[in-house]
């Protein structure tokens, strides 16, 4: 099995829970609002990492990092944007497998026509009354499942 990290709104913050309950994974897809670039390079001493930006990410280094990203790890097809409402197109008609987002701050998962969505949440300062999650992807031949983990 292969799992992959996913992390979004850390807004400066990189805590040492998110970092512990990624240790091991194959890759991490942060969905924007880094914050700063050490968050980046922090995630890329665990594994290799797809970055966009996200709407606060508007000093000078965050233009290093698009808007969206398209990738594919292990066989599915990725398309990560920072604020799902966003999305210009179909994904289902455009071959992508997994949406990743973020920016509501609210963990969620669904699929629609065969799409996963995922938004692990906001792994960085508390904000609103939401809850602290990052989450993490699960990949074993056709099967994939997630996990919200909680931090706080």
């Amino acid at each position: 099995m292969a799992v992959i990290g996913i992390i979004s709104d850390t807004h400066g913050l990189l805590r040492p829970e998110a970092l512990s309950m990624i240790q091991g994974v194959q890759h991490i897809i942060h969905a924007g609002d880094i914050g700063k670039p050490e968050i980046i390079s922090g995630l890329a001493e665990i594994a290799p990492v797809t970055a966009i930006r996200g709407n606060v990410d508007v000093a000078d280094w965050a233009r290093a990092f698009p808007e969206t990203a398209s990738v594919t790890l292990l066989g599915r097809r990725f398309f990560v944007i920072h604020d799902r409402n966003d999305l210009w197109f179909d994904p289902a008609k455009n071959g992508s497998d997994v949406v990743i987002s973020g920016h509501s701050h609210r963990a969620s998962t669904e699929t629609v026509d065969g799409v996963f969505y995922l938004n692990p949440g906001s792994g960085g300062p508390k904000r609103f009354s939401l809850p602290i999650t990052i989450a993490t992807l699960h990949l074993e031949g056709n099967s994939m499942s997630s996990t919200i983990h909680r931090i706080a």
